[in-house]
Order: structure tokens, then C-alpha cells, then sequence
């Protein structure tokens, strides 16, 4: 899936609840120029503007990563890698440090979303804590992480999980800048 697909579906769905830029930011609390960017595919934000987006649309979030609807079950074979995501950080996508490769984009009506996510090493100085509806679970595939999560920090190695509430501010991070690969899966309500 490429990114320019999410874009188009904020659109796409936008326009079928009769919605304005203006309403969508004013429901989501976001800036008006985020959605703007967003929806012409120059940025992907974090998960955090993406579900806020969902909830005022009315739809889950993946959704927005849904290539094609599949009621069964979904295979996804080792060697057969779905396009990347990169969401970013903060308006630039260029601050993005997390390729997302789906492992079920064919699922409709999925509630989890599972990733390979491949975290490059970069500063955490430009990176900010975000937060979201739902739980995440990390298990460490490659390499180390730094997780942020409130107040506290846990270092993560390879074999190592995670399990948190997302609503909590968190981050994270490839750490002893070297990259990890991790297995996420997302779970936010509807």
C-alpha cells in the first residue's frame, strides 16, 4: 500500500460524511494544515492524528491501511514484504523513523493491526511522546529498544515484549543507535 492511498481515503471518507477540512479539525482537535498535508500524501503522521481522523470519520484505523477486504483468513508469507508506511513524527515525513509493513492489510473488519516495523537509529532529541486510544505489543525481533512510556524508560532486547496502554504518552526507539526490527500490533477501539 502506498501512502498515497491513506490520503485519498481521508478524503474519499470526508467528503462521504459531508465533512470540511475545517469540521475534521475542529472534531479531531487537529491543526487544520496537518489534515491538509496529510490528505495530499505530502506527510503520514504518527498512529496518533491517524486515529483521531478515524474516530470523527467513524472508522477504525485500519481502514486507512486496508488495501483489499478479505472476510477469511489472511496469510502473510515470510518473503513476501507489503510497501512500508513511514509515519512521521512531526510535520515532515523526513522526521519519520518507523517503516510500518502491514501483515494484514487484506482483513476487513480486523480490530488489531500487526506491523514488522523497522526502526531506524536517530536522534530522540526531534521526538516527541505521543499517544493514542488502545494497547500495543512490542516483541523484540532485531537489535534493542528505548521505550518511553510517561515517565519511565525500559531497554528492550532481542526475544523481549511489551504489552501497554497506548493512551499513555510513549515512544519508540532504536537504541545504542544501531536499527531494530520489531512485531507490533495495535489495538484501538471503535
Amino acid at each position: 500500500m502506498s501512502n498515497k492511498k491513506i490520503g485519498e481515503k481521508i478524503i474519499n471518507l470526508r467528503n462521504n460524511c459531508n465533512l470540511s477540512i475545517e469540521e475534521l479539525a475542529e472534531r479531531s482537535g487537529l491543526d487544520i494544515e496537518q489534515i491538509k498535508i496529510i490528505e495530499s500524501n505530502q506527510n503520514i503522521p504518527s498512529l496518533a492524528p491517524l486515529i483521531k481522523i478515524a474516530r470523527v470519520l467513524g472508522v477504525r484505523l485500519g481502514t486507512f491501511l486496508d488495501d483489499d477486504t478479505e472476510l477469511g483468513p489472511v496469510l502473510s508469507r515470510s518473503g513476501q514484504k507489503t510497501d512500508a508506511i513511514r509515519f512521521a513524527g512531526k510535520v515532515q515525513q523526513k522526521d519519520g523513523h518507523l517503516d510500518f509493513f502491514s501483515l494484514a492489510e487484506q482483513k476487513s473488519g480486523r480490530h488489531m493491526d500487526p506491523f514488522i516495523v523497522d526502526i531506524e537509529p536517530n536522534s530522540e532529541s526531534n521526538k516527541k511522546l505521543s499517544s493514542h486510544e488502545g494497547e500495543e505489543f512490542i516483541y523484540v525481533l532485531e537489535g534493542e529498544l528505548l521505550i518511553k512510556y510517561g515517565k519511565d524508560e525500559y531497554h528492550l532486547k532481542q526475544g523481549d515484549s511489551i504489552y501497554y496502554d497506548s493512551i499513555v504518552n510513549h515512544l519508540v526507539l532504536a537504541d545504542n543507535n544501531k536499527p531494530a526490527k520489531i512485531l507490533a500490533v495495535v489495538y484501538t477501539p471503535i
